[in-house]
């Protein structure tokens, strides 16, 4: 890691930040003036740049700028004293990461210079990801499946059916689909089933010849005679009218299909990619759905996760997405506070990918300030939703939600080579990227069975169920910030208890309970605890 600059032309500031940060282990590199940076910078590059606005020569605010016209990346903290809070704002508009007003709480200004080294960690992480700008963007391993399946197919003309939620990129895993395959030359050509009308949908499938209906001044080529060579995308394909579903099993059967109103039977070679957001199999055995069209979709199946199964992703998308919208407006991207990502990271977001996407677009014009905190959000995320970090992490399993389309046994399917196929189940050559697996029961510090809580069992489940009693109360009688409440409670007790053990040192109280000195301080002084000490 690169060593954290300090420009200041005040001595006993550079001495204070550098004795703070060594402390923290974090190594730093000073310099009294602007222009000594400045130099330093044609050779070397630091992780978190700090500087004062007024300084002899040039000032901290054409130190930004100069910084951020070579690193845009970099975050800058810039110090300033209060009465000099109108170059604050100029900082914020030229892309500064926060500012400092003096006299600053040293605690709170390593607090805030770790915010930013984090940052330029991530920052960095994404731009070495991210170089080759890919069509699509995911770490956790229900995506590195899909990835892998895409990888596969990538010499293969094979159907695909492709499932998930709505907003969870099936578009883009079937342009990423077509670009790897030996097909990428050729026409990519999509197409909506349900958003076509069901009159007008055989005419844009197949085309038409003039004539065949009362507007049909011309002839007209189909999508199927528009993707020739190439792929034809089939968008939310459990809509598709029963009718149209016949004929495009006939196109898929023998390749042959007729324009509306046309005698002359047309050639496709054409590979079909089909996507849903509904559980075909139901449709199926509810009569929706012919079988045996269901048969030749689902020659391989990639089944896309939900965000909520993969929400160590969020982070890497809200960055993407914000970097994203920022280029289309010409404006310098916003930043996550660390408690804003991990409230995003906790929600639902019902609408996946897409809806992420939408909320990055509104934080880019919406969101005052550079850097994004909750109460920075849309109100309709935030109303009822404050996100408390919870006290105790380790141990907590984070499950998926059940998807909502487990796939149900159907009869065995015709074998397909093995070279272009992955491992097959016993319901034939259908890879399953993040297959369905029950969710497991959650393993938490708290519960009854959770190794390294001291007591029994029964010790336990008794005092969980004092705690139920006591937010029943709570609630039952209207209190408002229940949440808080207890959770302030909770907290105390268990600082007080490792301060009690470590006999009021709250360093190694704090390695004790796997929280950092600054924070410890933090709720030391919150909460209003008494007996800590330092050493």
């Amino acid at each position: 890691m690169k060593p954290i600059w300090i420009v200041d032309d005040d001595e006993s500031i550079r001495w204070v930040l550098e004795k703070a940060l060594a402390r923290e282990n974090l190594a730093t590199k000073s310099f009294p003036n602007a222009r000594e940076a400045l130099d330093a910078l044609q050779t070397s590059v630091p992780q978190v740049l700090v500087s004062d606005i007024r300084m002899p020569g040039e000032s901290g605010l054409e130190l930004l700028q100069a910084v951020k016209a070579k690193y845009p990346g970099l975050p800058v903290i810039v110090i300033t004293a209060f009465s000099d809070l109108d170059s604050a704002v100029a900082a914020f508009q030229g892309g500064a990461f926060e500012y400092l007003a003096k006299p600053f709480d040293i605690d709170k200004a390593v607090e805030l210079i770790r915010r930013a080294l984090e940052e330029s960690l991530r920052e960095s992480g994404v731009e070495q990801v991210s170089a080759e700008t890919p069509e699509i963007l995911g770490q956790a391993p229900a995506m590195q499946d899909v990835f892998r399946a895409i990888g596969r197919l990538s010499q293969s003309n094979v159907t695909v059916l492709i499932t998930g939620e709505s907003g969870s990129g099936k578009e883009l895993v079937a342009r990423a689909l077509h670009k790897h395959s030996p097909r990428a030359a050729q026409p990519y050509i999509a197409l909506n089933t349900a958003a076509i009308p069901k009159d007008l949908l055989e005419s844009e499938l197949f085309g038409h010849e003039r004539g065949a209906f009362t507007g049909a001044q011309a002839t007209r080529r189909g999508r199927f005679e528009q993707a020739e060579n190439g792929t034809l995308f089939l968008d939310e394909i459990g809509d598709m009218p029963f009718d149209l579903q016949t004929r495009l099993l006939r196109v898929l059967s023998d390749g042959h299909f007729y324009r509306v109103g046309g005698h002359q039977p047309l050639k496709a070679n054409v590979r079909v990619i089909a996507a849903t957001h509904q559980n075909l199999e139901q449709r199926v055995k509810e009569g929706l759905f012919r079988e045996d069209l269901y048969h030749r979709l689902n020659v391989i199946r990639l089944r896309l996760p939900s965000l909520r199964e993969r929400r160590e992703d969020i982070p890497l998308l809200t960055r993407h997405f914000l970097a994203q919208s920022a280029k289309q407006l010409g404006v310098e991207a916003k930043r996550m506070s660390e408690s804003a990502m991990q409230f995003l990271s906790s929600l639902e977001l019902p609408g996946n990918v897409r809806q992420l996407e939408n909320l990055c677009n509104w934080i880019t014009v919406m969101a005052p300030g550079q850097t994004v905190e909750i109460k920075d959000l849309p109100h309709d995320l935030t109303h009822g939703q404050e996100y408390v970090p919870p006290p105790l992490t380790a141990g907590i399993a984070s499950v998926p939600s059940t998807p909502s389309m487990p796939p149900t046994p159907m009869p065995a399917q015709p074998q397909l080579p093995a070279a272009a196929l992955p491992d097959s189940a016993s319901t034939g050559p259908q890879f399953s990227a993040g297959a369905y697996v029950p969710a497991a029961p959650m393993h938490h510090p708290l519960n009854s069975h959770a190794p390294g809580v001291a007591g029994n069992g029964a010790d336990k489940a008794g005092w969980i169920a004092l705690l139920e009693s006591e937010a029943a109360s709570m609630l039952a009688a209207g209190q408002p910030e229940v949440m808080d409440a207890l959770g302030r409670q909770f907290e105390s007790a268990l600082i007080k208890t490792a301060l009690k053990h470590t006999h009021g040192r709250k360093n190694d109280a704090a390695i004790r309970l796997g929280i950092g000195r600054n924070t410890i301080t933090r709720k030391i002084h919150e909460l209003g605890i008494d007996g800590a000490k330092d050493e």
